[in-house]
């Protein structure tokens, strides 16, 4: 897949840009001014990154993924994983009639709900999954495929499910490969 020379994604004016960071050129990319982008990530083809939106070092977000993280914003920690059309909101349209809905609707005429929502360090969200506004998911949990999170979740535990239900404990040892990885990068920029 080809990504944009880094020329390119300094011109797009991105908040904060990390290095080896590499995005698809057939992403799409809003309000580049809000997003910070950390060292070694990647963004791959056919995803929309738009709003307030923090990406942390060595982060993956894979084909077809959505993160609108519109005012409130979206924070997505180091090492974490958004797999295959996964979707992540920090505001959505109140569905209850008491308001109406859409983009094209003037805000005097609609109730949104908006909260930031936070991937935690090590995090994985399973292909297709969506996550709603105000969802933390705590360091170390992995988010099942297909499914939906209201609310936020445990530290290392894997949740499935729609909506999401706690399944079980999730290892640890990402942590002490984490920290072989990190000594074998700084060996290699000394």
């Amino acid at each position: 897949m080809p990504y944009y020379p880094r020329h390119k994604l300094e011109k797009m004016g991105f908040k904060s840009l990390g290095r080896n960071v590499k995005i698809s050129d057939r992403a799409s990319i809003y309000n580049c001014h809000q997003i910070e982008i950390g060292s070694d990530s990647r963004i791959d083809d056919f995803c929309v990154i738009s709003g307030k939106v923090k990406i942390g070092r060595n982060v993956h977000i894979t084909p077809m993924c959505l993160v609108a993280g519109g005012l409130p914003g979206v924070i997505i920690s180091d090492f974490a994983t958004i797999a295959y059309g996964s979707k992540i909101f920090a505001q959505s349209d109140d569905y209850s009639g008491g308001s109406m809905t859409n983009s094209t609707i003037p805000k005097k005429y609609k109730k949104e709900y908006k909260k930031k929502v936070v991937i935690g360090r090590h995090s994985i969200i399973g292909a297709g999954s969506v996550i709603m506004p105000g969802v933390n998911v705590l360091e170390g949990g992995a988010i099942g495929s297909m499914s939906l999170v209201l609310k936020s979740t445990e530290s290392w535990t894997v949740y499935a499910g729609i909506p999401i239900k706690k399944l079980k404990s999730r290892k640890k040892d990402i942590l002490d490969f984490e920290q072989k990885f990190l000594k074998k990068i700084r060996c290699k920029f000394q």
